[in-house]
């Protein structure tokens, strides 16, 4: 009887290299992976299971279906409010900083001497911290003793209430908002810097004047930059939290948000209740933990469809579709 010798394949040099690279990028790669999956993925999923749920934190959650989500559509006094002047922002003050921005960033770019100091004049408000600067805005825009109106009394003006006036909270804190645009102009500063020379060189030859440049040169070369603002610009109109909780705190006389009534929230008359500080209410102040959930789903598909809508529409948006 014949004996036959199997040996065992041996996998050559080249796999064994890239299965130890594998594992080697694996490990390397395990932090980050585990912190998504704990920090993003679970969050995630408890979220949405808690938001079919009645849960207060004290006792353990009972699955009611989609109640919480009919209660936001239909019975909710005030989603709807919180959802309308979230919208404020997202149309008024992201493009306000944006274009503001854009053109802080070409006059710096135009500046021959001091360039340097007003950089940094103008990227300095961007450190300073919410609370701090809201704080400031809020002194600043004090009807009774505040800088603004004591300005225009000088000229005979009555200074209107300002924080206090529901009129009047939204725009002040878009103010606010454009007043710390530097982080958004150092990144505009930076592309426009990157723009090639020759092409504003060959543009000046064929006779194109600054609009026309800035039409056809500038806004294609920086279409990447403006997207990511856009895109990250309404992220945060839709999470807009800190600035609109210390202001209607500090107008109502309420010293803390953490500490202060319902009613202090959103003043004067809601106009600053914002969808984030509705949530913040709903969760932490009365304990409806479950419909707080769901409020947080509905924020994270509206999130979405915004993005994707300005992913999908970015060449129009950005004027960069073809002109011929």
């Amino acid at each position: 009887m014949a004996l036959t010798l199997t040996r065992t394949p041996v996998a050559p040099p080249l796999v064994r290299k890239r299965r130890r690279n594998g594992r080697l990028v694996m490990l390397l790669m395990a932090p980050w992976t585990i912190g998504f999956l704990v920090f993003f993925v679970y969050p995630l999923i408890a979220t949405v299971w808690y938001s079919f749920t009645r849960f207060d934190l004290l006792s353990p959650p009972e699955f009611v279906g989609l109640r919480n989500y009919r209660y936001f559509l239909f019975d909710d006094p005030n989603s709807w409010k919180a959802l309308r002047n979230t919208f404020w922002f997202v149309v008024f003050m992201m493009p306000a900083r944006l274009v503001s921005a854009l053109l802080i960033a070409q006059l710096l770019t135009r500046i021959r001497r001091g360039g340097s100091f007003f950089r940094t004049v103008f990227f300095l408000p961007a450190l300073a911290p919410p609370v701090a600067a809201t704080i400031a805005f809020a002194f600043l825009f004090n009807p009774a003793t505040g800088a603004v109106n004591t300005f225009l009394g000088w000229f005979g003006v009555e200074g209107p209430l300002w924080l206090s006036d529901p009129a009047l909270a939204k725009p002040v804190l878009l103010t606010l908002g454009v007043w710390g645009l530097g982080d958004i102009m150092i990144i505009f500063l930076a592309a426009l810097l990157d723009v090639p020379v020759e092409q504003y060189e060959a543009a000046d030859l064929d006779g194109a004047g600054p609009v026309q440049q800035f039409r056809y040169i500038t806004l294609p070369n920086l279409s990447p930059v403006l997207l990511f603002a856009a895109i990250t610009g309404v992220i945060d109109a839709l999470q807009y939290f800190t600035q609109a909780a210390v202001a209607s705190a500090l107008a109502s006389g309420v010293a803390t948000t953490g500490g202060g009534t319902a009613s202090s929230l959103g003043y004067p008359s809601g106009s600053t209740l914002t969808y984030p500080l509705w949530l913040y209410q709903m969760g932490f102040q009365n304990f409806y933990l479950g419909y707080a959930c769901a409020m947080a789903v509905i924020l994270l598909v509206i999130s979405l469809v915004f993005v994707s809508f300005m992913l999908r529409r970015s060449a129009a948006f950005l004027g960069t579709e073809d002109l011929r």
